[in-house]
């Protein structure tokens, strides 16, 4: 996906059942980011530097009925949302094939790397993955460990846990 460059920005703060969303969409109602509260000085930091000059206004966002839908049982309500993450060409490639990932089942880094065509390149998946800026409409909880175990997600192992559980998706819990 490619848009135009946002001239204004909303911040759409939402109440969930794992903590308050931070869902910043354009004036063309595409994603541009999504974070949780608790990350909100980074995310802050991350469009500032992504969005130089772009004003950034408080209130509700055009994507907040597909966001209260998929909280409420519909695991494919972000199917369709609109998205922009900025990032370089391979990241983009990661991001685009983490939507391949059907809600309700999850791939491992492996397999990801691999439907990329790199199968060698796994540490890098890892880090695209992790650079996701649009989480959940990308969803980057759906990767798991080749072990089936959880491994890390930015918003924390518990929203990862309950995100996967809440779309049915299968993962192993390994002991602490």
């Amino acid at each position: 996906m490619t848009a135009e460059p946002p001239e204004t920005l909303t911040l759409d703060r939402m109440e969930t059942p794992i903590g308050t969303a931070l869902v910043i969409t354009d004036q063309g109602g595409v994603l541009r980011a999504f974070n949780w509260s608790d990350y909100e000085p980074d995310m802050q930091s991350w469009i500032a530097r992504r969005y130089a000059g772009v004003t950034l206004t408080e209130g509700r966002g055009p994507l907040r009925p597909a966001f209260v839908a998929y909280f409420a049982g519909d695991r494919n309500a972000l199917a369709s949302v609109a998205w922009e993450g900025a990032g370089t060409a391979f990241q983009r490639q990661v991001w685009a094939a983490l939507c391949l990932i059907p809600a309700g089942e999850t791939w491992s880094y492996a397999r990801l790397a691999e439907h990329i065509g790199r199968p060698t390149a796994v540490r890098a998946v890892g880090l695209a993955n992790g650079s996701n800026p649009v989480a959940l409409v990308v969803p980057c909880h759906r990767v798991i460990g080749s072990n089936g175990s959880l491994t890390g997600y930015g918003g924390g192992l518990h929203r990862k846990r309950w995100l996967l559980r809440h779309e049915g998706a299968p993962f192993r819990e390994v002991a602490a």
